[in-house]
């Protein structure tokens, strides 16, 4: 263990209960941090008091009052209940994990920014969470003593749309649970296979929430470009929480009879690493990520990887992926590139674990820690 000795108070109340990208980070950078010697306490929602305190046994687990659980509620005691809390465990600095901050605290903030495209492509996203969370944005550019974000993609798209200067920042790379996220065997992979319900056959996967972003509708008319007249077509298995995407469900209204597209929703952790081990190709065209954590975690599993050169994505995938345009044409093109090359998918697969092990939650705490530092010195 290192010798941090700042004491911080991470907010956590807005992780929901299903963890998508930002419960996962959350869920994995606080051990990571713990295990530098930093002193956490943890406010997180009556849900998550075992959870995490199972999960860090060393960190202060602290409840929020149940209402939190409501956006509005949050927001409000986020305002209120949280600076009392960290006046109350004599903080040296709070962590604001996910946009919002208390704008009146009586120690520094340091805040998380996840991405910039509420600003850059505001119509991917539902109209009031553009509202909320570009002026949660512009207030943590004015307000926080130091912003952490993801990837350099994202650092310059906020100081180019929302302003800042460079010294506020700190480029923390998420990092990839390698235990969870390995080339799972036989068994693993035939038991996902059998609750999807797929038997033998291959399969195209996508791992994330299905919303515009992820440029899904794209994504299912380029597979069925590329597979439609195959003798033996991959199936398309969708998994991840729904989010809203008409444009996704006129394109699944196309797909012919004969191709099998399977939505399974949101999958526990557990089945993760078979689903992707598993999958010919993994395929995540979105239109542009802060990071692109379901991209790292397929190159864990050792999945040959088909994504785009948005934002972020090149920072994670680098040469270990294939790349295609968000277009359903590059798409077909590029899938059915990868589905027939055999040998390019395992040398992607090599390329892809390779690089999956240069990144780890223990040096993105590292950097959290010199963002919080850099916090408590203003």
């Amino acid at each position: 263990m290192g010798e941090s000795a700042v004491r911080v108070l991470l907010d956590a109340t807005a992780v929901p209960m299903n963890r998508g990208g930002v419960g996962r980070y959350v869920d994995d950078i606080v051990p990571a941090l713990v295990e530098l010697g930093v002193d956490i306490v943890l406010a997180c929602q009556a849900r998550d008091v075992e959870v995490f305190g199972q999960r860090v046994p060393a960190a202060t687990v602290v409840a929020a009052p149940g209402a939190v659980a409501r956006r509005p509620v949050r927001l409000m005691w986020e305002q209120t209940g949280l600076p009392a809390l960290a006046r109350r465990m004599k903080v040296d600095v709070v962590h604001s994990p996910h946009y919002t901050m208390p704008l009146r605290s009586p120690v520094p903030v340091a805040v998380t920014l996840h991405d910039a495209t509420f600003f850059s492509d505001p119509g991917v996203h539902q109209a009031a969470k553009v509202a909320l969370f570009r002026t949660a944005t512009r207030a943590a550019v004015r307000r926080a003593g130091a912003l952490i974000v993801p990837s350099r993609a994202t650092r310059d798209e906020i100081l180019r749309l929302a302003g800042g200067r460079p010294g506020q920042f700190v480029v923390a790379p998420h990092g990839v649970d390698l235990e969870r996220f390995r080339p799972a065997g036989a068994a693993e992979i035939d038991r996902v296979r059998g609750a999807l319900a797929l038997g033998d056959r291959p399969y195209v996967a996508f791992l994330g929430t299905l919303e515009p972003r992820k440029n899904l509708s794209a994504l299912v008319r380029g597979w069925v470009a590329a597979c439609r007249n195959l003798p033996d077509p991959p199936a398309l298995v969708l998994a991840g929480g729904s989010g809203w995407d008409a444009q996704l469900d006129a394109a699944i209204a196309e797909v012919p009879a004969a191709l099998t597209l399977v939505r399974p929703g949101y999958l526990p952790l557990e089945d993760l690493a078979g689903l992707l081990t598993g999958a010919a190709v993994v395929a995540y065209p979105s239109l542009g990520e802060g990071f692109g954590l379901p991209v790292l975690e397929a190159m864990a599993c050792g999945a040959p990887v088909l994504t785009t050169r948005r934002l972020s994505l090149p920072e994670v995938g680098g040469d270990a992926v294939a790349y295609c345009d968000v277009s359903p044409e590059s798409i077909a093109k590029e899938l059915a590139r990868v589905l027939r090359d055999e040998e390019l998918r395992a040398s992607l697969s090599v390329a892809a674990l390779a690089r999956a092990r240069t990144f780890s939650w223990a040096a993105s705490a590292a950097q959290h820690v010199k963002a919080y530092e850099l916090a408590a010195r203003r």
